[in-house]
């Protein structure tokens, strides 16, 4: 990308220090279902903040399914819902390496913008809420195999901003660095976009399987992704386990 603006590097907030703290211990296990949240009191002393800070970090938890706050005994954490059909959420690398073939990505292109009003839906507020927009080409053995076009909710990966995918893909980057607790998946066929066509290398409006994936973080949206991949070149796989009811 020639457009290399960059954006002040953000220090997380501390309402997202505290969130991201509580989320870790849930997300690993280290806080089983069940086990009692730190009381109010005891994280505003541990943090040195207000209790409304506190209060409003475990009220996004609560929103997310991650614990249950009850009055006067405390707030406690929730056994995660178990689907009965999965699509995970995989590295393209991993994808291509299932071929058996070379991979290899580029970065096409990459900008920081300031938030729409419909990006800013379920965000936290910000005086300054921005999205890093990154293009990338995946490809298997030399041959374009997957056009990822995402969006990074600066607010909420603030260390994205200054990242240049050198050595890992913004997907997998992503992977590695921000737990996630809801995911949603829109799988479309397509026909190719003048710019999907140009990157993929294949005629305008031929057919396309288009991914579109959303990410959540106790609620707080983390990035919109859309992947393309010639119709040809993509496989649908799920994981299905029997219902415990």
């Amino acid at each position: 990308m020639n457009d290399r603006t960059k954006a002040s590097t953000v220090a997380p907030s501390l309402h997202q220090r505290i969130l991201g703290d509580i989320e870790q211990n849930i997300l690993t296990g280290a806080w089983p279902p069940g086990h009692r949240v730190p009381s109010e009191i005891a994280l505003t002393e541990q943090y040195q903040c207000s209790r409304m800070t506190v209060s409003k970090v475990l009220a996004q938890l609560a929103r997310a399914g991650l614990i249950v706050r009850r009055r006067k005994t405390g707030s406690f954490v929730l056994p995660q819902r178990t689907h009965s059909a999965i699509l995970e959420i995989s590295d393209v690398k991993d994808e291509v390496k299932a071929l058996g073939l070379p991979y290899r990505y580029q970065i096409l292109a990459r900008r920081i913008r300031p938030i729409s009003k419909d990006e800013e839906a379920g965000s936290q507020p910000s005086k300054r809420q921005q999205m890093l927009d990154v293009e990338c080409l995946h490809l298997a053995d030399g041959q374009p195999f997957c056009l990822e076009e995402r969006s990074i909710h600066l607010a909420a990966v603030p260390d994205a901003a200054e990242e240049e995918f050198k050595t890992l893909s913004p997907g997998a980057w992503l992977l590695n660095h921000v737990p996630w607790t809801a995911a949603e998946h829109r799988i479309a066929a397509i026909e190719a976009s003048e710019t999907a066509a140009k990157n993929l290398n294949m005629a305008e409006g031929a057919p396309c399987l288009a991914i579109e994936r959303r990410t959540w973080r106790a609620g707080e949206p983390v990035t919109f992704a859309r992947l393309t991949y010639p119709g040809h070149k993509w496989t649908l796989t799920a994981h299905f386990i029997p219902s415990q009811n």
